[in-house]
């Protein structure tokens, strides 16, 4: 798909921000509704994030119009909302390749582009990056400014604060854009989002509240006047309470979809010195009624007909490894009251829809709070209660003291699901689940499990929940093999593998849901084929057999080669002292690019094909 300048003429003229700001004020309301056209055809087309774009377009806008990027810094928090700053940012005609291999970066990449200054994907870190490069810039002496946009739902995230905190206290020239549009990818929860409304009611607004009506009560001609007040209070004085007293001044709440007003307000912020913080309102989805009505459905959506005003209905396949959890989780909590589920945010892409609903008063969603989600279940763990944290595999790893200090130390039987193990696709090097593995297995206490199909995820669940000490299952993005789980719940013996193909002079030892591509590699190889199901507590048992009458053993994994399952097996091999040769497959040593998982798989010799060379040049080196 190229720019169509006979259907986007404005758009046409601000290829890049030096070209926007050659354009007169005027011009920008018919330049915001060309590009959030623009961007609704392209992600129709070629399927993407959606919601937060369309919701940002004219902020984007107005910060390159105003700034001078990419000298100025503009920092992006999450990158959801990009979109726009990436077509007005020279990368318009190859927005059909976002997501894609060897295509545009799904968020703000700076490889890719010297507008894109800070490598983004997880939320709440935008405010620290954007205070270091304030602080590089004072010491520059060349008048850079600094911004960074942050969400209301980034901001129920303790780093946000922890930055401001700072920032506030050193007082460095930046600004900070609320983007508050009171939607995350899941719903805002938390007391920061009820800030206004405790305010609101608390002792101090009300004592002066009532203080005046009892005052005035007789008074007709006053009651006008101090009912105006009263709002007066609540829209001016209390929104911006807490960022004054973490030393930033405030100003808002503004109209984010407002270009004209917009602009005007950050061209007198552009001259302020110190920390600012602007609060700006917007409509995710916004432009788009369908979205604008449920922005977390069309928060990231394949590719569909706008003229259709919905998403298209995925063709009946099989179930994800999220909906098996969450059937698992629905399932035990009937049987255990002691059941208490908690997530960061992603009650939807983990699967706990149903839950919430039927559980509710055993469902907490934390808010953007990794930290604090394994933590709360480390203090329910203490007080007897069977607590459940579904996590994806590469937001786990903001919460790893977390999981080290308060949940493996105390030995406490908190289970980790790990939703988004190994390869995940269009997100690219953020989101890729290559890690778990190597940091969950160094760690004391932890029973780690690698489930090779859904029945295995469900019975591996409930090994984990039962057992009297901390348990992770990983377990991939999307579906798996198409086998129904078994609806009795087993405990699966620890440490153990199963034997499931007897062959010769090679054993496959497979960690994870590659199974279905180590199956067929081991009829091609004529090799045993072991789903060896744990990665800690390892079964040693097999290893002892395997080197008796088997030449080479062959690790698999959909994790990182150094560190993960294999090298627990080569540590073993090494303890013993056997002369068997070991072959190590899974994630080289760099960061995986975005794709979908079967080119990345293929790429990464981890499907059948990829699998029998590696192994047959191994055998014969």
């Amino acid at each position: 798909m190229t720019l169509d300048l006979a259907h986007y003429p404005t758009l046409a003229q601000a290829r890049s921000p030096e070209a926007l700001r050659k354009l007169p004020q005027e011009k920008l309301r018919t330049l915001a509704d060309e590009l959030r056209q623009y961007l609704l055809t392209c992600v129709s087309q070629s399927s993407g994030h959606f919601a937060s774009g369309l919701g940002t377009v004219e902020l984007t806008v107005a910060l390159h119009y105003v700034y001078n990027t990419p000298f100025d810094r503009l920092i992006w928090d999450v990158g959801h909302q990009a979109y726009p700053h990436k077509i007005l940012t020279g990368r318009a005609e190859q927005m059909s390749t976002i997501r894609k291999k060897e295509g545009l970066h799904p968020f703000p990449w700076p490889p890719e582009s010297d507008f894109d200054t800070f490598a983004v994907g997880h939320s709440s870190t935008s405010i620290s990056a954007a205070l270091g490069m304030a602080i590089a810039a004072e010491k520059e002496e060349l008048g850079r400014k600094v911004v960074a946009v942050i969400g209301d739902g980034a901001m129920t995230a303790g780093m946000a604060f922890e930055a401001m905190n700072h920032a506030g206290d050193i007082s460095k020239d930046m600004v900070v854009v609320l983007n508050d549009n009171e939607m995350s990818i899941s719903e805002n929860v938390g007391a920061l989002n009820s800030h206004l409304a405790r305010l609101l009611t608390g002792d101090l607004f009300n004592s002066i509240r009532d203080g005046g009506k009892k005052l005035l009560s007789n008074v007709p001609p006053i009651k006008e006047f101090a009912s105006r007040a009263e709002e007066h209070i609540k829209g001016m004085v209390v929104p911006g309470t807490i960022f004054e007293e973490l030393g930033f001044n405030y100003i808002g709440p503004i109209d984010g979809h407002d270009i004209n007003g917009v602009v005007d307000t950050l061209r007198n912020m552009r001259k302020f010195k110190g920390p600012q913080l602007l609060h700006v309102v917007t409509k995710k989805g916004k432009g788009y009624p369908e979205a604008e009505k449920d922005p977390i459905k069309f928060h990231a959506v394949p590719k569909f007909n706008p003229a259709d005003q919905t998403l298209p209905k995925s063709a009946a396949s099989k179930p994800t490894y999220s909906a098996i959890f969450g059937n698992w989780l629905c399932d035990m909590a009937k049987a255990d009251p002691k059941l208490m589920a908690i997530t960061p945010a992603m009650r939807e892409g983990s699967g706990m829809v149903a839950f919430s609903q039927q559980f509710p008063e055993q469902y907490f969603d934390v808010a953007i709070a990794e930290q604090h989600a394994v933590t709360l279940g480390a203090g329910m763990a203490k007080e007897g209660l069977n607590a459940v944290v579904a996590i994806y595999s590469t937001f786990l790893q903001r919460a790893y003291d977390q999981l080290i200090h308060d949940v493996a130390l105390q030995n406490l039987p908190v289970l980790f699901a790990i939703d988004r193990a190994g390869i995940v696709g269009a997100d690219g090097p953020t989101h890729q689940g290559a890690f778990d593995i190597a940091f969950l297995r160094c760690i004391p206490n932890m029973i780690v499990m690698t489930p090779g199909d859904e029945n295995e995820c469900r019975q591996m669940l409930y090994t984990g929940h039962i057992a009297n000490q901390p348990a992770a299952v990983r377990y991939p993005r999307g579906a798996g093999k198409g086998i129904t789980p078994e609806a009795e719940m087993t405990a699966l013996p620890i440490g153990k593998s199963r034997t499931l193909r007897e062959g010769k002079r090679i054993a496959l030892l497979n960690f994870g849901t590659l199974l279905p591509y180590v199956e067929k590699a081991a009829e091609q190889l004529d090799a045993t084929l072991i789903d060896m199901r744990f990665v800690k507590p390892l079964d040693t048992d097999i290893l002892d057999t395997l080197q008796q009458n088997h030449d080479v053993l062959v690790s698999i994994e959909d994790g990182c080669i150094m560190g993960g399952a294999g090298s627990a097996v080569a540590e073993y091999l090494l303890l013993k002292q056997y002369s068997t040769k070991l072959l190590q497959i899974g994630l080289p040593d760099s960061f995986i690019l975005q794709g979908t998982q079967e080119e990345m798989y293929a790429e990464l010799g981890l499907d059948d094909t990829g699998i029998v060379k590696q192994v047959s040049a191994f055998t014969k080196a």
